[in-house]
């Protein structure tokens, strides 16, 4: 159906763009806030309108939902749609810092099929970590085949986080990325044991993200425990937990009540 070579080409060269004007190099870089504290710059956009070219000439029959695109309806009347986050992580990549990835999903009636995340910042003797997955198949970062955390209790568990709040003080808060992707990505190669997100949050963020950890043997459902749909009218949803699968529940259970409380339709 796709020539998956040309893909992970074009994610890529999507990433060798954005690297171009990355301001750990000393790139200079035109930022602005599309909303208030929602910055973009002017890679954000050229790196959406590379792949909105280049995905839509591979696939023609696939729809198109990205962060930095006006979202048109036209999208839901197809089974195939494009999930794109040009830079998953804006304010690391404006402030010169590594964790920020360029994020492609391809869905098909509601679930992922294919995940790509590029970090081309990061492990650059290698010429940077692509992560990829394939629903039914696996994942992968730079060939190497993922598989989760086999972790069973949820105290000690690591997260992914700068600081966690005192009712969660027996967990292990370890170095996180400003990417949720790459966060997401952190428990798909057994890195970390739980990554959750408690406030709305879109599609193109996670599909990606979320396959490549599923594949890996994770468990990725939203904030309160239910199954994540994709290619809605409304490409929202409130929260995603990423975990190992033998602490989710127990994830599900301890976040409940402030996930009820914070998860207030958005105006």
């Amino acid at each position: 159906m796709i020539d998956r070579e040309r893909l992970e080409a074009i994610v890529r060269e999507a990433g060798r763009i954005a690297l171009a004007g990355w301001p750990g190099d000393g790139h200079a870089l035109d930022v602005w806030d599309k909303s208030p504290d929602n910055p973009v710059s002017a890679i954000d956009l050229a790196v959406d309108e590379f792949l909105k070219r280049e995905l839509r000439a591979l696939l023609p029959a696939a729809g198109w939902l990205s962060e930095e695109t006006a979202d048109a309806p036209h999208r839901l009347g197809g089974d195939l749609v494009w999930l794109v986050d040009p830079i998953d992580g804006t304010r690391s990549f404006i402030h010169g810092r590594d964790g920020w990835a360029v994020s492609v999903a391809l869905v098909s009636s509601s679930r992922p099929l294919l995940g790509l995340l590029f970090a081309p910042a990061r492990a650059r003797e290698q010429g940077g970590e692509m992560w990829h997955g394939e629903a039914g198949k696996g994942s992968w970062r730079n060939g190497v085949r993922l598989a989760a955390s086999t972790r069973t209790a949820l105290p000690g568990a690591r997260v992914p986080a700068w600081k966690l709040h005192d009712e969660d003080a027996d967990l292990v808060a370890i170095a996180q990325p400003n990417s949720i992707a790459l966060r997401m990505a952190m428990v798909a190669a057994g890195e970390a044991d739980l990554v959750a997100s408690l406030r709305w949050g879109y599609e193109w963020d996670i599909a990606a993200a979320g396959l490549i950890a599923r594949e890996a043997g994770a468990v990725v459902t939203d904030a309160f425990g239910r199954a994540l749909n994709y290619n809605k009218r409304d490409p929202k949803a409130f929260g995603v937990l990423v975990s190992a699968p033998g602490i989710h529940l127990a994830a599900v259970e301890r976040l409940a009540g402030r996930a009820e409380a914070l998860a207030q339709p958005e105006p």
